[in-house]
């Protein structure tokens, strides 16, 4: 489901009712615990979280005019998602992640390689996710996305 919107804002007032809360409580979340460094805006619309071009001028390899992007939050049909491309990127961060999840979900951990994704709008783990958005810096992310991630 790709919703079209310019601002967040504009992208949270055309969710469907359903949803609403739930991103709008992800987005929260996520933005108290942000370190420094990163930028919020639409980025492939969706809600994102990113490295602005400011602080990291080099070309994001899947597309040069963007910035590097870290976190997404998005409404699809069936369930909201949180793209975290840490846990793609970082063993660690995603062994963590795995293993602490149980401890705050009661439902079955459902992701992809970096998608986690919500069908329960009640029973998302909102603690969790904050300590999630804690684990790296920006600096912290840029080092691992040149590290792992961008083509030589």
């Amino acid at each position: 489901m790709t919703i079209e919107a310019k601002t967040v804002e504009e992208y949270i007032s055309k969710l469907p009712e359903e949803s609403k809360q739930a991103v709008t409580k992800l987005r929260d979340t996520v933005k108290e615990n942000l370190p420094d460094g990163f930028e919020e805006g639409i980025s492939y619309s969706m809600i994102g979280f990113y490295v602005p071009h400011s602080v990291y001028p080099n070309e994001y390899h899947c597309n040069p005019k963007l910035p590097l992007p870290f976190i997404n939050i998005a409404s699809q049909k069936n369930y909201v998602a949180l793209y975290h491309s840490g846990l793609y990127a970082d063993k660690q961060v995603l062994d963590w992640f795995v293993t602490e999840y149980c401890k705050y979900a009661k439902t079955k951990l459902d992701m992809g390689k970096s998608c986690i994704r919500f069908k329960k709008m009640d029973q998302i783990p909102y603690p969790l996710i904050g300590e999630l958005a804690q684990k790296m810096s920006a600096k912290d992310w840029i080092n691992i996305y040149e590290k792992n991630l961008k083509r030589k």
